[in-house]
Parts: structure tokens; sequence; C-alpha cells
């Protein structure tokens, strides 16, 4: 069996150079233009919805990956929330973003801003840019999202911060949670399994497999409790865990 592996990781590198990246370049330049074509014409709303979306499914049957959804009923139509998930990989965007089925704003780290495009796109699209070095600064920009959060748009945040080299849960940080207080919006965990297998972090090793993503119950925050935060972030970090722990599979 792990000779069969090692073949098909030989005969995928063709595939992967001199097929996948230019699709992949080829592609990020389209829906970019697309989406900042649809922001001018019907908002960030649906430049989000069609052109995210469709980029980051394309980019999944490109792979190819297979995502499979858990706990879809899980989501209240209409309702806006934090959405906490688990960071394996760069490859954690695609699933998110192609299969979660919410409208949403992510929180990126400010040094994508620069990005040719992306960054305008990012900007015009109504996600976020926070400098994780200014506490102070990146919470004013958080506490200000919360004017756009309504009727199903949705906020993404990885409380890890960073990715997890060794598919260990890192601990959370406390933004998405005080974010989520403050704003009285629940929470929705999500747990995101085996994207470190498709693209292990650090790497430009992709190769084709099947992901699980599941979406969790929802965790109702009353705004400005006084209730423990630290216990409602070991809370969510163990629901997370339990959906990784469930659905990982076991590599050979």
């Amino acid at each position: 069996m792990l000779m069969k592996k090692k073949l098909l990781h030989v005969f995928y590198q063709p595939y992967k150079w001199l097929i996948y990246l230019p699709l992949f370049v080829l592609s990020t330049v389209f829906f970019i233009i697309l989406g900042i074509f649809i922001l001018i014409f019907s908002g960030p709303d649906a430049a989000n919805r069609i052109a995210g979306r469709g980029w980051a499914r394309f980019n999944c049957f490109l792979t190819p990956v297979k995502v499979k959804v858990i706990g879809r009923e899980n989501i209240v139509e209409k309702q806006s929330y934090v959405i906490v998930a688990n960071h394996q990989s760069a490859f954690d965007i695609f699933v998110i973003w192609g299969f979660l089925g919410i409208d949403t704003r992510w929180v990126m780290k400010k040094e994508l801003r620069d990005v040719p495009l992306f960054g305008l796109a990012g900007k015009l699209g109504g996600n976020i840019y926070i400098d994780r070095n200014d506490r102070k600064g990146a919470r004013e920009k958080l506490k200000e999202a919360g004017k756009i959060l309504a009727n199903g748009v949705s906020l993404i945040m990885l409380p890890e911060g960073r990715r997890s080299r060794d598919g260990n849960l890192r601990d959370f940080k406390k933004g998405a949670f005080t974010i989520s207080r403050e704003l009285g919006m629940p929470l929705l965990p999500v747990s995101i399994v085996d994207t470190r297998h498709i693209l292990p972090p650090g790497t430009l090793d992709l190769f084709p497999g099947r992901v699980t993503l599941v979406i969790h119950k929802a965790v109702s925050v009353e705004r400005n409790s006084a209730d423990n935060l630290d216990g409602l972030i070991l809370n969510v970090r163990s629901m997370i865990q339990e959906g990784i722990d469930l659905y990982a599979r076991r590599q050979v």
C-alpha cells in the first residue's frame, strides 16, 4: 500500500506542475476579475458568493479533492455567525469558502492586502485585514465588522492563528470569542479534517484526496456576558477536536 502511494505521488507530479499550477494561476486571475465586476454591479455579497465560492470549488475539482460535509443542518438560514475553525493547511480556504455554504467575510493578515489583485479584491469584498502585532487596532477593526454581519453574512476566524505543523490542535487565541461576545453573535465551530494530507503546511506537496468538513451546533453567546471566556474557548475547542478525532482518516 505504501509503495502504491509513493508511485501515485510520483505520477502526480507532472500533472501538478504542468496542468494544475498554470490553471490555478489562470483561475485565480479570472475569478478575481469576475469578482470585481460582480462587486461593482451587485455588491460584495454576490461577489463573495459567486466568485469566491466558484474559485474554491474549481480548485478542489482541479486537484482533485472530494469534500464531504457533515452537519449542514446546524446552520440556520439568515443567521450570522462568528465561524471558528481549526487550521491545518493553506488548502483550508478552498474547503471553507467552497463548501460551507454561508456568505462570509474573512479575517486575514495585513500582508495579503499587498498581493496584486487578490488584496484589492479582498478589500472591495469587505474582508478584514488586521495587523497581528497590533492587538488594539485589530480588535477595533473586528468590532467595526459587526456593521456588515447581518442577514446571514458571517465572519470566519481561525483562532489557532497559524497552521498546525503536526496536525495537533494548537491553543486558541481569544479574539474570535471576545468579538462574538461583544456582538452577541453565536459561534459556529467547524472542524476541517485531513487537509494537511492534501497540502502539508509549509510545502508545495499537493496531492489528491478526501476531506471532511464538520459543522457543529452553534454555541449561543450572550452579549457582554461576564461568563468565563476561558471556559467558552475550551468548550468550542473540544467540539472541534472531537470532529477531527471522529473523522480523521489513518494515513498509510
